[in-house]
């Protein structure tokens, strides 16, 4: 953690009382008033290697009740808990992950679904973590700069008022390795396995009809989770993956950001994904200039928005000391490549949601991962193109309708056979969701005041 982060962490923590941190061997109690920093509570997140190598993926290592507050302050009516277990990075090696999961209020009629969702946690630090940033009394994000946790938390919200189990995953691991779609899918898989071998969850084990959501940087995981699942998870009944916003080409998300608005997010991407990929780590190492190397220090341990807002148009290229294009390295290509989605066609049905006009991510590669899978005469893909919204706004006016075809895949409705791609003016005018939307906004307003969410 750097100076300028540590300070940010620190000065909150000084208006709040001591932090109680719970051993993971201890018997489950009350939740703290103010949890534990993930850099300041690494008997959970960071158990011993030899207990993590002994796991099995998505075995349970440690377990605790956690309090789940709206903009860290307004609880919320739900049972919670975190998860540490084992996974693996995308070089097979175990590593520790958490995973927040979430069960409504009130019995289930009949089985219940759970649904993975994957925040845009899009950050370079820990207490980013959405375990972290979803908790009552976590530093407000506002402050942190965890903005995508804290409003994304209102879509898992609706999820959880359809009666769904939910879980939630730190999908970019304990380096928080931000882009890293190979380990970000791994992760979000043993997740959903710790998720089902969790009892009080109430789900059926192996049995429970899955579904994963994520946009943006959640699509980063979902994504790659879906496109995983056939050899890495087969165990898991994944019913239909849907993402929005689909970072399907880390580079040309790079191209797209270069000396644009979003080269300061897509700057934290590529040091996200050094921390994972040694070749990246000695690419930067060796080709990063005297101002490339100040940037990614500054920029280093910081949250999205403050990442976002620190150094907008900036000539990422020109950060780099190589002869030409410094995507056309043969050692960045190689990254790049291991990085891109359509390394597999997903055997899951699939719900893609992208605007055409995005300014963030292209358009471009999302329409050519799809014909990628749809070459496949056994893929199930829905793909719609929204060409009023950009991509922020689509986050929110995408949902209703990822939640109702996520419902009819937990309702056992066949999705469809084939694929087929829609061009819309805006998914807002979709008239199917406007009852979402109106039960959404209720439950979240119960929710504000108490009510049991799900129930």
């Amino acid at each position: 953690m750097n100076r300028w982060t540590l300070g940010i962490v620190v000065a909150a923590m000084a208006v709040m009382p001591a932090v109680v941190s719970m051993p993971a061997s201890a018997e489950p109690g009350p939740p703290p008033a103010f949890p534990a920093v993930p850099e300041f509570d690494a008997e959970f997140y960071s158990p011993a290697d030899a207990v993590v190598s002994a796991a099995e993926p998505g075995e349970i290592i440690a377990s605790r009740p956690v309090n789940l507050a709206t903009l860290a302050v307004i609880p919320l009516n739900v049972d919670a808990w975190q998860l540490s277990y084992r996974s693996n990075n995308a070089r097979g090696e175990a590593i520790p992950a958490v995973a927040t999961v979430i069960k409504p209020r009130g019995d289930a009629v009949g089985e219940r679904p759970l649904l993975s969702y994957q925040i845009a946690e899009d950050s370079l630090g820990n207490y980013c973590a959405s375990s972290y940033v979803l908790q009552q009394g976590s530093i407000p994000w506002p402050l942190t700069g965890a903005v995508t946790g804290g409003g994304q938390f209102l879509e898992i919200q609706a999820a959880l008022a359809q009666g769904w189990g939910v879980v939630v995953p730190d999908h970019q691991g304990p380096n928080s390795s931000f882009a890293s779609g190979p380990l970000a899918g791994r992760i979000t898989l043993d997740g959903i396995r710790a998720a089902e071998n969790f009892r009080p969850m109430q789900l059926t084990g192996r049995d429970t009809k899955v579904g994963m959501l994520g946009y943006s940087g959640g699509s980063i995981a979902t994504g790659h989770a879906a496109e995983l699942r056939q050899t890495y998870a087969p165990d898991l009944n994944i019913v239909g993956a849907a993402e929005g916003g689909v970072a399907a080409d880390v580079g040309a998300l790079v191209d797209n950001a270069n000396n644009a608005v979003g080269s300061g997010i897509v700057a934290s991407g590529i040091i996200g994904v050094s921390r994972e990929d040694p070749e990246m780590a000695s690419f930067l190492d060796q080709h990063l200039n005297p101002l490339g190397r100040a940037l990614f220090a500054a920029k280093d341990n910081l949250c999205v928005g403050w990442n976002s807002a620190l150094a907008p148009f900036l000539n990422l290229k020109g950060l780099f000391e190589t002869p030409g294009d410094p995507l056309l390295e043969p050692e960045a290509r190689r990254v790049l490549a291991r990085l891109k989605m359509g390394q597999a066609v997903p055997d899951v049905p699939m719900f893609l949601y992208q605007s055409n006009p995005d300014w963030l991510v292209p358009v471009g590669p999302v329409n050519a991962l799809v014909n990628t899978y749809c070459a496949d005469p056994k893929a199930s893909v829905e793909y719609t193109r929204d060409h009023f919204s950009e991509h922020l706004t689509l986050d929110v006016i995408g949902l209703p309708r990822a939640l109702l075809w996520l419902g009819d895949r937990f309702d056992g409705v066949p999705a469809q056979q084939g694929c087929t791609t829609r061009d819309v003016g805006s998914m807002a005018l979709d008239a199917q969701t406007w009852p979402v939307w109106q039960r959404t906004v209720g439950d979240l307003v119960g929710g504000l005041f108490g009510k049991p969410i799900g129930a």
